[in-house]
């Protein structure tokens, strides 16, 4: 019996043997090649000298023996700023940018991790980076996989306190780290710039701001997902607010200019004595769009919007606490994707909590207010004996129609009833599937000339 059991066992240990040394064949046949995942790794454009987010591939062997890499290698060495693990193996710059002696046994992979640090390309539009990940096998084969990436130059802003009157206007972005605060006795303009804020602040205004072909977005140029770049993601800067107006703040000015993907609000304008004779905040030709909170919270405030786009907020796109509202030609919708319920397009109301806020007057004119819900608009009344007047004219409105003529003239009312499409199919440039948003109207829209793309 012993001698079966000790025959039995060397016979496995001999099998043992011989798969593990199957196993471990390697060959330097010029006909076993590695199959890469990609053949490209397509990076998103990423800010000179600044990190990326970490790409990955696989590399495999599909071939009946395991293959040895000589070394795997980027071709133009530290000169572009890729940097490279792979399978573990640090590709160090400092030492030629070059692992050696890998090995992918057979039916087996290794996986490889990317990011790219560029430097300054000392130009003003995005720039190629480009180099190879060369994989030299043992064979004398070359096999390569292509990095490749945009590199754009930017500048700096890191806790920006403005106390004088400043100009800030650039060809080349600006990333703007903690944020911008404008004292009270500073005016801040900013004229024909691209401001990407990273995470946290944006800009705190006690003073006044001007803006005029500005765009105010996060700094975030990569994608959360294939279909969703971070540029269409709420929330990403702004955590308190994109632009807060604090009750010291007057006289505020913005022109052609986007707020984008804020979070709490895109803007807000905190309470301050009311001033009938005064814009607080005048914006002409602006969009606020894909804000994570409120796009514009009004208090208490005197505030003009002509010829603006106010789209898609977790909370409300527009919404008036008292003071008075002046809107034209804008178009106000709400169709936020990333939440619901979700918030009015217009909301107003005389008070906040236990506090009154006379509402001296919303006037919309000439605008769109449509979105997913059957009734967009709503209206907060508490005392009648606090002011709460308001008035729609010449405007597409989806709800149940409004028998108050006083209130509501010549007013195209959309019924939940009347498509299914729940109010979208005015914008034919909307791709809900990949969250893109153009809110340009289809020339067929009973809401053609109305809002602001007309």
């Amino acid at each position: 019996m012993m001698k079966r059991i000790f025959l039995y066992l060397h016979l496995l240990y001999a099998c043992a043997f011989v798969a593990c040394s199957d196993d471990d064949t390697f060959s330097i046949s010029r006909q076993n090649l590695l199959t890469f995942s990609v053949d490209t790794v397509q990076m998103d454009t990423v800010f000179s000298t600044i990190g990326s987010s970490t790409y990955t591939f696989w590399v495999f062997n599909h071939s009946n023996d395991g293959i040895r890499l000589k070394s795997v290698r980027l071709r133009q060495g530290n000169q572009t700023g890729f940097r490279v693990n792979v399978d573990g193996s640090y590709l160090d710059n400092s030492l030629g940018s070059v692992v050696n002696d890998l090995e992918v046994r057979k039916g087996d992979s290794i996986r490889v991790f990317v990011e790219l640090t560029a430097p300054e390309t000392q130009k003003n539009e995005p720039q190629v980076v480009e180099d190879d990940l060369v994989f030299a096998l043992e064979s004398g084969v070359e096999q390569r996989v292509c990095l490749r990436s945009w590199a754009w130059d930017a500048l700096r802003l890191q806790n920006l306190v403005v106390k004088n009157d400043t100009l800030i206007e650039s060809s080349r972005p600006i990333i703007v780290y903690g944020g911008i605060k404008v004292d009270s006795l500073a005016t801040l303009t900013i004229r024909n710039t691209m401001l990407y804020f990273h995470a946290g602040k944006g800009i705190e205004v006690f003073g006044t701001l001007m803006t005029d072909s500005a765009t105010l977005r996060g700094d975030r140029l990569d994608h959360m997902f294939v279909n969703l770049p971070y540029d269409r993601v709420s929330g990403q800067w702004g955590d308190e607010g994109a632009i807060i107006f604090h009750s010291s703040s007057t006289g505020n000015v913005l022109r052609n200019t986007e707020i984008r993907n804020a979070g709490l609000f895109g803007i807000r304008c905190d309470s301050a004595a009311y001033d009938s004779t005064s814009y607080r905040v005048d914006l002409q030709q602006c969009i606020i769009h894909n804000t994570a909170g409120t796009g514009i919270a009004a208090y208490n405030s005197n505030i003009r919007l002509y010829d603006c786009q106010i789209t898609n907020a977790w909370h409300d796109c527009l919404a008036v606490y008292g003071g008075k509202a002046d809107i034209k030609h804008c178009t106000i919708a709400q169709f936020y994707p990333f939440s619901a319920p979700r918030g009015a397009a217009v909301y107003f109301t005389n008070y906040v909590g236990d506090y009154d806020y006379p509402l001296y007057g919303l006037l919309c004119d000439s605008s769109i207010m449509t979105g997913y819900e059957d009734e967009v608009w709503t209206g907060a009344l508490r005392d009648t004996a606090v002011a709460f007047e308001y008035y729609f004219t010449n405007t597409l409105i989806r709800a149940a129609e409004d028998s108050d003529s006083t209130r509501f003239r010549n007013i195209i009312w959309e019924s939940a009833k009347d498509t299914v499409l729940q109010g979208i199919e005015h914008f034919p440039g909307i791709d809900v599937d990949n969250y893109y948003y153009d809110f340009h109207l289809d020339s067929l829209s009973r809401a053609w000339g109305l809002g602001c793309y007309r």
